[in-house]
């Protein structure tokens, strides 16, 4: 096999599964022109269609499907021999510095804590939570934490955790006193709790619209750097606020926040575990991404 294909068969692995090039875009970390014309590119050199494009959906053709059930457990084979390769032998000991985001601790690492530390007591775990993107070998880190779409293609990026989708949020007050939204163009006409990073930029509010990518804002009310403070605002009364589905769940089940505009909201990918180097791979590290891998 032409081994220059790899990277796109694997694009078109990726866009097949999610039905989506901004979704497959999101997972691989690339714009979704770039996986768009890659696949392209695998379907000129084998000469099929692989996909059938429309403006609101994307789906397998019959050659496409074809090579996808044949394609998907190579892929998945190939995986796991690369993350096996140039581990070391040996018991997981030792502390790992891992720096990930708050929502990456409450989301994917917190849930199975106590499960890796049974499994693994030899193995101090020093987490840092930041919610900046860190490099994390100049830093000094094993390993670090983040949505897969904002992690740097150089790095090594494994799945940790399920897809997620953004919530939109008020709370039951708010909503009475001022109505709900029932498209994101609705929000211009809401008070906003807005989500600010800390390199100053306000986080911005995406959608999907007969199938094609949206951005709307509310009027910024206030801002906060820290997404629980903006949940506790939103519970407050004090607007519509913006949350990946997990930290909300539970208030939404409670009846002290309403979900909104979640037919506009689709799955992304989640979050990876990223790291510079497969080589020297140690196993307090490989346990680690063996343990939250998904």
């Amino acid at each position: 096999m032409d081994r220059s294909l790899l990277s796109p068969l694997s694009l078109f692995a990726t866009v097949a599964r999610l039905r989506s090039f901004r979704a497959a875009g999101r997972e691989s970390g690339l714009s979704p022109s770039a996986v768009s014309h890659a696949v392209a590119s695998l379907e000129t050199s084998l000469g099929v269609r692989l996909l059938q494009r429309t403006t609101r959906s994307v789906s397998p053709t019959p050659e496409g499907a074809a090579l996808l059930e044949r394609l998907a457990p190579a892929l998945a084979e190939i995986s796991e021999a690369v993350l096996a390769a140039g581990a070391e032998i040996g018991e997981a000991a030792g502390t790992l510095k891992i720096n990930l985001s708050r929502s990456a601790f409450e989301i994917v690492v917190l849930p199975r804590l106590a499960a890796f530390r049974a499994a693994h007591p030899h193995v101090t775990l020093d987490l840092i939570l930041d919610d900046g993107l860190v490099d994390v070998a100049s830093r000094g880190f094993d390993a670090g934490i983040r949505l897969r779409e904002s992690i740097e293609q150089d790095m090594i990026r494994v799945p940790a955790g399920p897809p997620l989708s953004l919530a939109i949020v008020a709370s039951p007050d708010y909503l009475a006193a001022n109505g709900t939204p029932l498209t994101p163009g609705d929000l211009a006409g809401h008070a906003g709790i807005m989500r600010r990073f800390d390199t100053g930029e306000i986080y911005r509010w995406e959608f999907e619209a007969a199938g094609r990518p949206v951005v709307a804002l509310p009027k910024p009310a206030m801002a906060v750097n820290d997404t629980k403070a903006g949940i506790d605002a939103a519970v407050a009364g004090l607007g519509i606020a913006v949350a990946m589905l997990p930290q909300v769940a539970a208030l939404i089940e409670e009846g002290r926040l309403v979900r909104l505009l979640a037919d506009h909201s689709p799955e992304f990918a989640g979050f990876g575990i990223y790291y510079p180097s497969r080589r020297q791979l140690r196993p307090a590290l490989r346990a680690f991404i063996e343990h939250y891998r998904t």
